[in-house]
């Protein structure tokens, strides 16, 4: 299919189709985020409202931030660690850090076919051409397994990005699915943890976790660069 493309339009035209549905994407993002995205960090950060929608509705709930979490993913503009921190205030560290990683293992896995199946045009209708090429560090294909371990396992880095490029490459989707999925399970039971601290008033050390998951990412975002520099 990713074939067809190229040969039934010329690049002329395939950028201008590229800026028509990216110019929608991003306004369909915008009002995403205004009208379901920040309504919804705005009740996740609220512990109050989370704690009794959870006692009223036990199994609507956690499918509310499985759903959440799964559209986060697709929807890149909308930041995932307010629904983490929620999960976790909800459900638990445990129970949370799970919900969450259903949610980013199904749009995952709903990306990655998506892209395997129609190829690198319809990843630029969405991602800038040059921010696909900036993406060095899956190049070395004898370690894609490894890098993408790293990656993911680093807080800080551009996970978003890395889920739609990482399809671009010759890693098979149960490895990517696997491996991304494993990396990740530190950094968000961090977030979860901290969530759950903060329902039982533990204020300090709630800031403790969100400091010290502040400064992991910082250094995350450095290594990342230092690496995707090389």
């Amino acid at each position: 299919m990713s074939g067809k493309l190229h040969k039934n339009f010329t690049d002329k035209q395939r950028k201008i189709i590229a800026v028509f549905v990216l110019f929608l994407f991003t306004v369909l993002s915008i009002v995403v985020y205004i009208f379901w995205g920040k309504p919804i960090i705005d009740f996740v950060t609220n512990a109050q409202r989370v704690h009794e929608y959870v006692r009223l509705n036990p199994v609507l709930s956690r499918l509310f931030f499985c759903t959440a979490v799964f559209f986060q993913v697709i929807f890149a503009i909308i930041p995932g660690e307010p629904f983490e921190l929620g999960a976790g205030y909800a459900f638990g560290a445990i129970e949370g850090c799970i919900i969450c990683l259903v949610g980013i293992f199904a749009a995952s896995a709903v990306i990655f076919l998506t892209v395997k199946r129609f190829g690198r045009p319809v990843v630029e209708l969405f991602i800038p051409p040059e921010k696909i090429e900036s993406v060095k560090i899956f190049q070395n294909k004898k370690k894609l397994n490894l890098i993408t371990f790293i990656v993911f396992f680093i807080p800080g880095t551009p996970k978003d990005l890395l889920t739609y490029t990482a399809a671009l490459t010759p890693i098979k989707m149960r490895d990517w699915l696997f491996i991304s999925t494993l990396a990740r399970t530190p950094s968000i039971i961090t977030s979860t943890v901290a969530g759950k601290v903060f329902a039982e008033n533990r204020y300090m050390l709630a800031f403790i976790f969100f400091a010290a998951g502040g400064l992991i990412a910082v250094f995350g975002m450095f290594i990342f660069h230092k690496i995707n520099g090389k």
